[in-house]
């Protein structure tokens, strides 16, 4: 309604409302526009009680032609009305300018979004069809599909509000609607459809922003907008509401007040009814006329409509041959109104798939001298209700599954949501060779968000690794920043947070357990035995499993019919052959347990003497988790789990979890572990948490899911900022030759992490004893020491340059830095091709101490970028090693063992030799050698074993000894760590 009182044309309606004695209108009421002799005539037979009902089924039969329109008849006061013509052919004409409307709209929406099918659910809880073909006829006519779901007669409301609950979260169902009896229109079962698909605008949610003037967002009651449509110059009109009340009622009063009109409501039993008859101008009556009510009480000329269920619900005369083709026009307009509705929500759904702006409230941050501990910061501060974060960055109610106040797992469909929306820039978090003392790679990568989004106002993401429950119990703590540059709840980001790192466990022993068991089973059976066993009659009937039919195919046996097998066919499909010394998977367990590191299985009498030596590798050094890291989609993580080669058969053949039939299996257990966690930082800045590969023994980096997904989450001017793990010579080459690989992504800058302290330590500072006070050298100004150590920063900015990519250098800055160290480390920086060297302060700041940085990140991601690989997977293995051992470790050469030369030859016969490298190296120095600090040079790089993760896509030279399985010091950290049982709440994590 426009202001003033004159009507807007094609406002959007809704249905409902109670007649005489409290029983509610039906969804849709027909409408009549009769003169009023005929419409109160005394009926010839009795009314229908039953709610008239319009339902839409599947298949939808031609449209019939709407009614002829009869004979003019006066309307109001001797005026026409709306169109000109008597009441049917107003409505008529009104029923097809707007089925035609509706029927444009939605082609060109259909056209604009050809993906979209617009779909309308009617749930229906009666036996009675006699309205269906209307709703069905209107349905086709504008190409709109319906879904019917038909309840039991005398289903209770409990059960249509699940049925409505579950049509709310179907994501390819846009519009909602009720054909129920009249004892279930309750507010319960009204108010459970949600206000965006409510298309009969039943939801107080509706009628709340209709009587508040937010026509636009809301959907009005087909009755009324039919009504409203059938009149005009209502300015100073009496219109009397009989037995209408309820969302129709309350709606129609509001429309007519905005056109001027004056509203009066009341039932058939209203002791003034006859007055109230005799001054009303219009009369709209939505309920059956008692008999004691004269047709004499109103006055002749009055205009009256009806919204009485029972025009279209039964052949009923009201004395003229001619007011039946009437009453069904007039009716078939409410009817139309609602499929505009329906046109509306599908509209307004495929806006809402669109790439939303972001509507971020930050959080107030308010740091403290001195800065308090880690848990302190993260306690004092209440994060934001993690839907409330997911709106406001604009996921879909059905994209996240909350898990507690400040979790959430991202389902994957965003993908395809927002496949054409333009990534963000990408920006890699990458640090020194790794001391002792620290760099801070995370509290940077926080604090730079921080900045970024809650300083700066650009959208923008952190992805993180999950860390591993070994270090935080063990020496290194947790890995969720640190001051006031944090993830929180820190402590559900530092232990179990969503159960990856616990499904990935979880999948990983069950494939051990099924080669141990799968050896077991061979060599105890015949060929006959283990074949009954492996396909068993099932209810007298034998088949392959899906499975097993793949590796039928890959075994060379074209048959799907068990009893048709060969002897020798039985035994190639059966027997797997492996040989145990070629065992390459182990078990996993998420602690550091140095005890575990070598292990005899199969000790006791039951395995019948089938032992071997084997060893636990901690969870996150699992290929699984590597997959889980690298994966693009489910469909890729299943092939990718199917392809892990976890033996070799006596033959010399792979072995993988395909051929042992564990692939469907190991899928189901990481079918949740797949979908990113989203959590926030201390200044409420968007957060994903997602797999935790170690990068000195796998990639190192956080999964190519949580990227791709925040990228397109930022928007093309947005920022995405990732971490890889330990010294750039590690995580970041594996980031740019692995991850950007699989991902197929290009990052925008490196931002290199280091601090004054660390660099001291590379220019030959004394060494570090954990628990000990730091030396005078760290705590005071040494420039030359300082720039001794710079030797190292200046090593990774030229690594970071051999890929093409503008370098940030990030200085964590210490109370203990003098000026000049930090002007002299910054200046060094810059000469040796940085783009840029910034101090930061967010540790003690928060975002605010990240501004600087914040700002020179966005310079540098305009540069121009000339990304490229380190090598082409064309090349052999070992020219492969050699390169990044030559040109990112500084090694003069190589030297493979006898075991490594022979996995190599291996390797490439079985067709591996195109898959990237991963070395698995000590971070601890450039070198293979921990305690050569600085850049060391002239070394010859060891490579004692080579290894293949073939499911994670890459192969792994092992560099010297290399532990996949770390112990526990004399004080672990679980001694500090504690809980409150009266609050609680942890203690003691950092």
């Amino acid at each position: 309604m426009l202001a003033g009182g004159r009507k807007r044309k094609g406002m959007r309606a809704k249905k409902g409302g109670k007649g005489e004695g409290g029983s509610r209108l039906s969804t849709a009421l027909p409408l009549a526009l009769l003169p009023a002799k005929e419409l109160l005539a005394e009926p010839a037979g009795g009314m229908r009680s039953a709610a008239l009902r319009w339902c839409v089924a599947p298949a939808l039969p031609p449209a019939p032609a709407l009614p002829p329109a009869p004979a003019p008849s006066r309307g109001l006061c001797g005026r026409q009305l709306r169109g000109g013509g008597g009441g049917g052919a107003a409505a008529a004409a009104a029923a097809r300018k707007i089925t035609e409307k509706a029927k444009k709209s939605l082609a060109s929406l259909k056209r604009e979004n050809p993906r979209v099918e617009p779909t309308l659910a009617i749930i229906q809880a009666h036996n009675d069809h006699s309205i269906q073909d209307i709703n069905k006829n209107f349905a086709k006519e504008i190409g709109l599909h319906v879904i019917h779901i038909c309840l039991p007669e005398g289903s209770s409301k409990d059960e249509i509000v699940n049925e409505i609950l579950r049509l709310n979260e179907d994501p390819n169902v846009q519009g909602l609607a009720l054909d129920l009896p009249e004892s279930l229109y309750s507010s319960k079962v009204l108010n459970a459809v949600k206000p965006e698909k409510d298309v009969d605008g039943l939801s107080s949610v509706n009628l709340g922003r209709l009587v508040h003037g937010d026509a636009y967002n809301c959907l009005v009651p087909p009755t009324a907008c039919a009504v409203m449509e059938l009149l005009e110059d209502l300015g100073g009109k009496t219109v009397l509401l009989v037995g209408i009340s309820g969302a129709v009622g309350a709606a129609l009063q509001c429309m007519l007040q905005r056109e001027g009109a004056v509203t009066v409501s009341c039932q058939w039993k209203a002791p003034q009814l006859q007055t109230k008859l005799h001054h009303a101008d219009v009369v709209v009556v939505g309920s059956t006329k008692p008999d004691d009510v004269p047709v004499s009480w109103i006055k002749p000329g009055t205009t009256i409509i009806s919204c009485s269920r029972d025009l279209l619900s039964e052949k009923h005369n009201y004395g003229a041959p001619d007011h039946q083709a009437a009453e069904n026009a007039v009716g078939s307009l409410a009817v139309a109104m609602r499929m505009q509705n329906m046109v509306k929500t599908t509209e307004q759904w495929i806006q809402s798939q669109q790439y939303r702006k972001w509507n971020l409230r930050c959080l107030k941050l308010q740091p403290l001298s001195p800065v308090p501990s880690d848990i302190e910061i993260s306690r004092a501060q209440s994060p934001k209700a993690v839907d409330v974060l997911a709106k406001e960055i604009g996921l879909l109610t059905d994209e996240i599954e909350i898990y507690g106040q400040t979790k959430a797992k991202v389902r994957l469909s965003l993908l395809e949501r927002l496949k054409d929306q333009p990534d963000g820039k990408y920006v890699l978090v990458a640090g020194i060779t790794p001391t002792p003392l620290g760099e801070g790679k995370s509290t940077v990568t926080i604090g730079l968000v921080q900045a970024l989004t809650a300083h700066l106002n650009i959208n923008s993401f952190a992805c993180l690794r999950q860390p591993s429950q070994g270090p935080t119990f063990g020496v290194k703590g947790g890995a969720a920043g640190g001051g006031y540059a944090q993830v929180i709840p820190m402590e559900e980001f530092n232990l179990h947070l969503t159960g990856d790192i616990h499904a990935i466990t979880a999948a990983n022993n069950l494939l051990a357990a099924a080669i141990d068991a799968r050896i077991l089973h061979e060599n105890t059976q015949s060929d006959k035995a283990l074949y009954n066993r492996l396909v068993p009659v099932v209810n007298g009937v034998r088949g392959f499993s899906a499975i097993q039919l793949a590796r039928l195919r890959r075994v060379g046996i074209n048959k799907t019919d068990p009893g048709t097998l060969t002897e020798e066919e039985v035994s190639r499909f059966a027997r797997l052959d492996i040989d145990p010394s070629t065992i390459t998977w182990q078990r996993v367990v998420d602690t550091n347990d140095r005890f575990l590191r070598k292990i005899t299985v199969g000790q006791a009498n039951t395995e019948k003497g089938f032992f071997r030596q084997a060893q636990f590798d901690i969870a996150v050094a699992s290929e699984i988790m590597a997959i889980l890291a690298l994966t693009t989609s489910l469909q890729d993580m299943k092939e990718r789990l199917g392809k892990m080669v976890v033996a070799n058969d006596k033959k010399g053949e792979p072995v993988t979890a395909e051929d042992l039939g564990v692939t469907g299996a190991l899928a189901v257990l990481m079918k949740d572990a797949i979908k990113p966690t989203l959590m926030q930082t201390l200044e409420g800045t968007p957060v994903f948490v997602h797999a935790g590969p170690f990068a000195n023994i796998a990639h190192g980096n956080s999964s190519v899911l949580a990227d791709k997904i925040a990228l397109k989450l930022v928007g093309e001017t947005g920022f995405v900022v990732t971490e890889a793990g330990f010294g750039a010579d590690i995580g970041m080459e594996k980031f740019f030759n692995i991850k950007c690989r699989a991902s197929g992504l290009v990052p925008s800058v490196v931002v290199l992490v280091a601090t004054v302290r660390a660099l001291k330590m590379h220019g030959g500072g004394p060494n570090v004893t954990a628990g000990a006070p730091l030396k005078k050298e760290y705590t005071e100004e040494n420039l030359q020491l300082v720039a001794d150590g710079c030797c190292n920063l200046q090593k990774q900015i030229q690594i970071a340059q051999l890929f093409g990519v503008p370098v940030v250098v990030a200085l964590n800055v210490f109370k203990t830095d003098s000026v000049a160290e930090v002007d002299l480390v910054c200046k060094i920086a810059k000469q040796s091709g940085a783009f840029d060297a910034v101090p930061c302060n967010h540790w003690s700041a928060g975002g605010g101490g990240a501004v600087k940085l914040a700002q020179a990140v966005e310079k540098a991601a305009r540069q121009k970028n000339s990304f490229k690989y380190l090598y082409s997977l064309e090349l052999p293995i070992v020219e492969k090693i050699r390169i990044i051992a030559q040109k990112v470790y500084g090694a003069q050469d190589i030297e493979l063992s006898p075991a490594a030369q022979s996995q190599v030859d291996r390797y490439t016969r079985q067709g591996f030799g195109n898959l990237p490298i991963c070395m698995a190296k000590t971070h601890l120095s450039l070198s293979h050698q921990p305690e050569r600090k600085g850049v060391p040079t002239g070394f010859i790089l060891p490579v004692s074993d080579v290894r293949a993760s073939i499911g994670a896509g890459f192969i792994y030279p092992l560099v010297g000894t290399m532990s996949t399985m770390p112990g526990l010091p004399t004080r672990p950290c679980f001694y500090d760590i504690d809980l409150d049982p009266i609050t609680e709440q942890v203690k003691g994590l950092f």
